[in-house]
């Protein structure tokens, strides 16, 4: 037998969090189907961690209102949500008179956007402020509201609020179909049958193909593949403020940028290949390379990691429509996605209510609050350091396992805790980590994966 909800919302980024906690608000049944074996595992896991100030989008446009929209919710969302956010600022830098007038103009769109304090500054003042820039540097529109966010962070803590204020939840399950039966929905996820009255597809990369599949229109989607360098957090403090590029017709560029770890983040490069997340020496030299241009001296050899995000780009804009019969696509949201995400979930939540009244019927009992895993705790398991680099204890990650969306991959146990994120990347603590995913779930290592499906890590026990 089928069991059946008010609204199913497929895909748990980043964007399909901020929905299903926003519907959470209503006296609905709500439920989240994810394919990947954890949330967060597609564009929301690889991306910049920017939450940007809302100049760069073209003023009118559903992205530019999102994006202002979106921004401004960060601090309190943030608070609520136990995730580490900074409004750092940011510059977007100009090196000729061509770049100075790109420069302005991006001003004046900001200031129709309604993005307040933007300035443009002279080579020596930015210098001034960020003293690695480079010498090349001439001008520099200045954003002092831009901020950085964790966005894998983000992703887990808006899917752990919306299931701890009654959301369901199904990962490591595609939808393989999709009908409409008896004025209703039915969605197959794996091998099990469920029914909604609406159906919100928020699937990123996926979002086209199921809009087809639900008697929507084909439209053309570009896949862009951004590359990134990440550099150990002994770089901390080499630029304290985003750094941009004059932006072009293929995005806003490569940037350099602290993150809220004390990380500093190179890239993206951009490369329209369709679904393909490797990482290519190619792509890394490209990155530092045009990454040399905004800063000098940049300290290659403190490179820790590279990994790879794709972009769904569909038109210009984002698309957010009602296709038909309460089904409702969220897709090409591409940058800035991640600044947006809060104000697209309060926009598909409004379109709802404006098909059902029941999506305005207030839960008495929503609580917005969230609260990360607990650094400190009872011993001995939180007096049992696990992974050097980044200070994280056995504690912490038995507190992870256990959440109300557990942890039961090393990429997941990574994305939470941190746990193998330092700079030997899990060299020294990857073994103890798989062992107590073991004990805590009941698998063997045999069992335990990297990130779901078949990554599996051990094939046999050392004996």
């Amino acid at each position: 037998m089928s069991k059946h909800y008010d609204v199913v919302i497929i895909g748990a980024g980043v964007v399909g969090g901020a929905i299903a906690r926003e519907l959470t608000r209503s006296r609905v049944d709500v439920c989240i189907v994810e394919r990947e074996a954890d949330v967060g595992c597609g564009a929301s896991k690889a991306n910049s961690g920017i939450v940007h100030a809302g100049f760069d989008a073209r003023p009118g446009s559903l992205m530019a209102k999102l994006n202002a929209e979106g921004s401004g919710m960060y601090p309190k969302l943030c608070a609520e949500l136990d995730v580490p956010f900074e409004q750092n600022g940011a510059m977007v830098l100009g090196f000729s008179d061509g770049d100075r007038r790109h420069l302005e103009a991006l001003l004046a769109r900001g200031e129709k956007n309604g993005v307040s304090g933007l300035e443009i500054l002279p080579g020596e003042r930015c210098r001034e402020l960020e003293p690695n820039l480079s010498d090349e540097v001439e001008w520099a529109l200045y954003a002092p509201g831009s901020g950085i966010v964790c966005p894998f962070g983000m992703t887990v803590a808006l899917c752990e609020n919306a299931v701890s204020n009654g959301a369901e939840i199904i990962l490591g399950h595609a939808v393989r179909a999709v009908e409409r039966s008896e004025g209703r929905w039915a969605l197959t996820v794996g091998g099990v049958r469920i029914t909604a009255d609406y159906v919100v597809n928020a699937a990123g990369a996926g979002a086209p193909k199921l809009s087809v599949m639900a008697g929507g229109e084909p439209r053309e989607q570009i896949l862009r593949r951004g590359e990134y360098c990440l550099l150990d957090r002994s770089r901390e403090g080499f630029v304290t403020r985003t750094i941009f590029q004059t932006p072009n017709e293929m995005g806003k560029g490569v940037l350099v940028t602290p993150s809220v770890h004390g990380n500093i983040l190179i890239g993206p490069t951009a490369e329209d290949t369709g679904y393909d997340t490797a990482t290519t020496r190619e792509g890394q030299r490209r990155a530092l390379d045009l990454a040399r241009r905004s800063v000098r001296d940049l300290p290659q050899r403190d490179i820790i990691n590279s990994f790879s995000g794709i972009r769904a780009i569909v038109g210009g804009d984002f698309v957010i429509e009602h296709m038909r019969d309460g089904w409702i696509d969220v897709m090409g949201i591409c940058s800035p996605g991640l600044s947006a995400a809060p104000a697209i979930g309060v926009y598909a939540g409004d379109m709802l209510r404006g098909l059902d009244k029941r999506f305005s019927l207030p839960r008495e009992n929503f609580d917005p609050i969230r609260r990360d895993i607990p650094k400190t705790g009872e011993l001995p398991l939180y007096g049992h350091v696990v992974c050097r680099c980044e200070t994280v204890t056995e504690g912490e990650i038995v507190a992870a396992i256990h959440r109300v969306i557990p942890a039961v991959t090393a990429d997941g146990i990574r994305r939470r805790t941190r746990a193998g994120a330092g700079r030997c990347q899990g060299g020294f603590c990857l073994p103890r980590i798989l062992e107590i995913i073991a004990r805590e779930t009941g698998m063997s290592l045999n069992e335990v994966t990297k990130s779901g499906g078949a990554s599996f890590m051990v094939e046999d026990r050392i004996r």
